[in-house]
């Protein structure tokens, strides 16, 4: 509940709304100071039957009046992405970079986590990055999962790529 009113809050700050395709799934306070670990499920919204589990530290109230730092999270996050149902693949980037599928602001404006989705041809793998993007000083805090498609009976609504 916290989490959300923080999201909110921010997100009325910086004057756009907060992501539609992410559901708290989870909760984990992992200390006094009120900071928790946070787990929202992430539908990619080009790959039916994909869902992506994403963790990443929410600090309390408590923990941004000690530290300083009032407005960021940490950089940190991990995924996990599983098929969930039939896989149908809709029209996605075949580009190395690949495509962003989500991303929220962790801080008030400059900094947002990210999730990539990179399409595997020649070993028929999604790769899905989750990773922080800041305006400078970017991080290297990373973290990777993959959803193998080789003998999946998988839709391509354009097509299998060749």
């Amino acid at each position: 509940m916290r989490r959300s009113l923080f999201v909110l809050a921010t997100a009325l700050a910086v004057g756009v709304a907060a992501p539609a395709n992410a559901e708290q799934v989870g909760e984990v306070g992992v200390d006094w100071f009120g900071n928790d670990i946070v787990i929202d499920a992430i539908k990619d919204p080009k790959v039916e039957g994909v869902t992506c589990h994403v963790a990443y530290f929410d600090r309390g109230v408590i923990d941004r009046l000690q530290k300083g730092n009032w407005f960021e999270n940490p950089s940190d996050t991990a995924i996990s992405c599983e098929q969930t149902g039939p896989i149908s693949i809709g029209d996605i980037s075949l580009s190395q970079g690949g495509e962003e599928v989500f991303k929220q602001g962790i801080s008030l404006i400059w900094k947002e986590q990210v999730v990539n989705r990179i399409y595997d041809k020649q070993n028929q793998t999604l790769i899905y990055l989750a990773h922080s993007r800041q305006v400078q000083d970017g991080s290297a805090k990373m973290s990777m999962t993959t959803v193998p498609l080789y003998n999946q009976e998988v839709v391509w609504t354009n097509g299998k790529p060749q």
